[in-house]
């Protein structure tokens, strides 16, 4: 029996009942929404500026709650499960600790961007500004780049599993997942992007939640720390780790696990600095609130893969022997393993088809979050930095959103073709995962430097970004081929290659910008990125105040004297908040561990379990509580509305005082 029989433990109807049914279910969701949004409030999906900024209003537990949701890709919650499986505990932590550092070091750029383009819809626009029409196609190359790369990891992923657990057609799974996404963010725009985010993630951390107590607590195939503790010793013996302190999966000292941190700190930046719906996030903020959202963000999404691969992945290497095992009595194969299979097959043993539905329901929960995310963002770059900028720089608001609407269509399609081209010549996600780093991680500090470093030239912004791309491909293709002797799929998504690779791209990237930049440097006035895009109609709309302070979805004034005070104390406390999580997380927790070869006991990993329980109830108030916490006024008194709505007393002109 092959292995892919073997792991379909769900009917073929199942797979394509959760991605045409969930996708069409989440569509109605948004469409109501946004009818209520219309219907109710000040802010018209209509408009442009809402559409593609959300108003530049929206508060940080909702805005913290989409980081997350938008950092959640398929690969989050497979590819940590893969390093689980692999590399034991070290693995999960390297991730979560490793992909967090970008969410927090971006809460600066997010303090920047309202300190020197308050008004912009994109980051490519400050490129535009600066540096020109060249530049502005290079990064515009980068960011499309990026895009396309983080929306084939999404596909692949939750195409893979789909297609593991219930045997639907592969292909048609690549292009039926994106479709729900295309029609519910065309109907809604960024807004009520955010508000089907929340709804995804409070799913995802109840599966989590559910996932960690069957695990820990209930389930007979394991029920404990101690018994999972004793399961994964058997397995050091059986099966031991390369490159772990004596083979153990219970030891922060793995040397791979460390290569892959590495890693995932350079392609991070990249899929962080270069995507634009992180800055798109920064731009939907309100300003005084925007560094506490990206610091909460990245707080709350660290407890995902940590709290997610150490309950699945190490189950999946402790059940790897046991006859619910979906690939038992042979163990996964090495194509299994690089698709991110282990979690999924985790579940499974757990809880039998219970526990495939919940995997995939949640997987599919990721893939669509995050890729509304990845629509919308594109949107907005072939929206205002092609179309608006080189085609029809006076195009109307209707039009912009007219052109929005296909270009979300069009990327959905886009990303799926792609998609199914990596999967036709046997590229996965696992290698795209470890190679996406060395293609964009050379624009990496040259984009960051374009909104905080005025002495960044033009010159030094497009030779950076462009010597880091041919940095890494020259360092990863010669480290593969010098290490193995041939150039294939398989020796160029290794360990050592796309390491080199990798941090090659970005450190060349950062060496070459500063260096052409101090040769002939320039003192930028950020006062030309300040200025853009203010028109005057812009500045009555974003005038309109709601009365009831509490609305999480309230257009702020215009700024305030003590605006600039407000945002120099913000990038103060996130410049220090992001520098010191990243040394607690990156080097006072790992490193001791790592050079002292600690393998732990049964007492500090039952701690270690506590941690992961404790960080994911962390992460839920974060992007579950919090948003319904900030909203609680705007949604009693939006009750209120639609209830005399209803009985037909009319509305308050105070919500409803807008055009539709």
């Amino acid at each position: 029996m092959s292995s892919a029989s073997q792991a379909t433990v769900l009917p073929m109807g199942v797979g394509y009942g959760v991605v045409v049914g969930i996708g069409f279910f989440f569509t109605l969701l948004m469409l109501g929404v946004s009818y209520v949004q219309n219907r109710y409030t000040i802010y018209s999906t209509k408009k442009s500026e809402e559409f593609n900024t959300a108003s530049r209003s929206v508060k940080p537990g909702l805005v913290a709650s989409g980081i997350v949701s938008a950092w959640t890709w398929a690969a989050t919650l497979l590819q940590a499960g893969t390093v689980a499986y692999e590399y034991g505990i070290a693995g999960p932590f390297w991730y979560a600790a490793g992909a967090s550092v970008q969410i927090l070091m971006f809460s600066i750029l997010a303090c920047k961007v309202k300190q020197n383009a308050p008004q912009c819809h994109t980051y490519l626009e400050i490129i535009y500004t600066r540096y020109g029409v060249t530049a502005h196609w290079v990064f515009i190359f980068f960011a499309l780049l990026t895009n396309i790369l983080v929306g084939s990891q999404l596909l692949l992923g939750g195409s893979a599993v789909v297609t593991s657990l219930t045997g639907m057609n592969v292909y048609a799974a690549l292009f039926l997942i994106p479709l729900g996404v295309c029609i519910y963010v065309v109907s809604g725009g960024l807004r009520a992007t955010f508000l089907c985010d929340f709804s995804h993630t409070l799913i995802l951390m109840v599966v989590i939640l559910y996932f960690m107590f069957s695990t820990y607590a209930t389930n007979p195939l394991i029920g404990s720390s101690s018994s999972m503790y004793q399961l994964l010793q058997e397995a050091s013996v059986k099966r031991p780790v390369d490159g772990n302190q004596d083979g153990s999966y219970l030891t922060l000292k793995s040397n791979k696990a460390l290569i892959f941190g590495v890693i995932i700190l350079c392609s991070g930046s990249g899929t962080v600095f270069l995507d634009q719906a992180y800055w798109q996030r920064a731009i939907a903020s309100s300003p005084a609130t925007a560094v506490r959202a990206y610091i909460l963000g990245g707080l709350a999404w660290f407890a995902i893969p940590f709290g997610f691969a150490t309950t699945l992945g190490l189950s999946a290497v402790a059940l790897a022997d046991h006859t619910t095992f979906p690939t038992y009595p042979a163990l996964m194969s090495q194509s299994q393993i690089t698709a991110g299979l282990s979690a999924p097959f985790a579940a499974t043993a757990l809880l039998g088809k219970g526990g495939a539905v919940a995997l995939l329901i949640v997987l599919f929960m990721a893939v669509t979050s995050c890729a509304s995310a990845e629509l919308i963002a594109v949107s907005s770059i072939l929206t205002f930095d092609i179309f608006k900028t080189y085609i029809k720089p006076a195009a109307s608001p209707e039009q912009l959103i007219l052109v929005s609407h296909v270009m979300i269509c069009g990327w959905g399609l886009t990303i799926a073709v792609f998609a199914c081209i990596w999967n036709s010549i046997g590229i996965d996600l696992g290698w795209l995962f470890f190679v996406m780093g060395l293609l964009i991680g050379g624009a990496v500090f040259p984009a960051a430097f374009a909104i905080t470093w005025k002495g960044q030239t033009k010159a030094g912004a497009i030779s950076g970004a462009v010597t880091g791309l041919a940095a890494g491909l020259i360092a990863w293709l010669v480290t593969a081929k010098r290490y193995y002797g041939t150039l294939t799929v398989s020796t160029t998504g290794m360990e050592y290659p796309t390491l080199a690779g990798n941090l090659a791209a970005i450190m060349t990237g950062l060496i070459v910008t500063v260096s052409v930049s101090m040769l002939r440097p320039k003192d930028f006035n950020w006062e030309s990125t300040r200025s853009f895009n203010i028109t005057p109609n812009d500045t009555n709309e974003r005038a309109i105040v709601e009365k009831d302070e509490h609305s999480a979805m309230r257009v702020e004034e215009t700024p305030t004297a003590d605006e600039p005070v407000k945002l120099k104390r913000a990038l103060k406390l996130a410049c220090v908040a992001a520098f010191l999580l990243t040394f607690i997380m990156d080097f006072l927790i790992p490193i001791p561990m790592f050079l002292s070869h600690y393998i732990f006991s049964q007492g500090f990993f039952t701690f270690w379990v506590i941690m992961s329980f404790i960080s994911v109830f962390f992460s839920t108030a974060i992007t579950c509580v919090l948003p319904i916490v900030e909203t609680w006024g705007f949604l009693s008194q939006l009750v209120r509305e639609i209830a005399r709505d209803l009985m037909g007393l009319g509305r308050r002109s105070a919500m409803c005082n807008h055009s539709r």
